[in-house]
């Protein structure tokens, strides 16, 4: 994990982009696609190329969501990959072919400015069926460094209409998250709440993603950040605990024992210890992002 939150920016709007890296989020996405209007997409990548150069600070991330119709996509890439940038978002990926593609117009890209080729992270955008259903093949790609869900356009596809709790999606999101653990990358970056005004039903679905395995989400206003990052930072009761647990167990192993009784008397082992050490990294992580 590198970000718990990710601010969407759009790239033809240069007041918010200057205020962008200040708004607390561990990740910024500026925007190439569904914020700018066709009309707009040139000025938008000029500015957020401009941009992404001024940028001198490895926090927060930067990433550009670039688009993906052929003849605005080598444009996109070409503008934006220089130094400053973390990564490339692709949206609307149906498969791995389309990250072939962006990956070998990254690494020209980037050979051009100077860069290490692979230095620029890709990740993909599940929006739609048939995204779903080769998730395996997407996460599994070589160059992907990470996966995000986009449930507006998808539900539109689908036609789900959900609920409060968002129950009709839990297929679609376990199914993203296993292709991920799978694939050996981190979990899926979960979709965005567009009220951006009920900062309640944030924290709680955002909880419900916590307990789904999820570790991040993106906000589409800057309100929505501290809920997000408060969500998917560990408590200092959980950190405690999780340090506890683990020095019992590492004790436990050191003295030939591979199970231990907990303090609540349940049974522990390699298993039920492993939560524990990613909480522990978690925090870790979460230390560093917030010095």
């Amino acid at each position: 994990m590198t970000a718990r939150s990710y601010l969407y920016v759009p790239g033809d709007q240069p007041d918010k982009l200057a205020k962008a890296p200040g708004r607390g989020a561990d990740a910024i996405i500026v925007d190439l696609e569904d914020a700018v209007a066709f009309s707009s997409k040139a000025h938008a990548r000029r500015l957020t190329a401009d941009w992404v150069w001024q940028q001198t600070s490895t926090r927060p991330e930067i990433w550009v969501r670039i688009n993906n119709q052929a003849d605005l996509m080598a444009d996109d890439i070409n503008a934006v990959v220089r130094v400053g940038l973390t990564g490339i978002y692709i949206p609307k990926v149906n498969g791995p072919e389309v990250i072939d593609e962006v990956a070998q117009l990254v690494g020209i890209a980037a050979s051009r400015e100077g860069l290490e080729v692979g230095s620029i992270k890709l990740g993909a955008l599940i929006e739609t069926a048939r995204g779903v259903q080769a998730a395996d093949r997407i996460a599994s790609h070589r160059r992907l460094t990470e996966m995000a869900i986009g449930e507006a356009d998808m539900g539109a596809e689908l036609g789900i209409q959900p609920s409060a709790d968002d129950r009709e999606w839990l297929p679609i999101r376990s199914r993203l998250l296993v292709a991920c653990i799978a694939a050996g990358i981190e979990p899926p970056v979960g979709p965005v709440s567009v009220d951006f005004r009920d900062l309640d039903a944030l924290r709680t679905s955002t909880e419900g993603l916590l307990r789904m395995g999820f570790r991040a989400r993106p906000a589409i206003h800057p309100a929505q950040i501290a809920v997000i990052n408060d969500v998917f930072t560990p408590t200092a009761k959980d950190v405690d605990a999780a340090r506890s647990l683990v020095a019992d167990y590492d004790l436990a192993l050191s003295e030939g024992r591979g199970v231990i009784v907990d303090s609540l008397g349940k049974m522990v082992d390699e298993a039920s210890v492993r939560e524990a050490r990613r909480t522990l990294r978690l925090a870790a992580i979460v230390g560093e992002l917030d010095d």
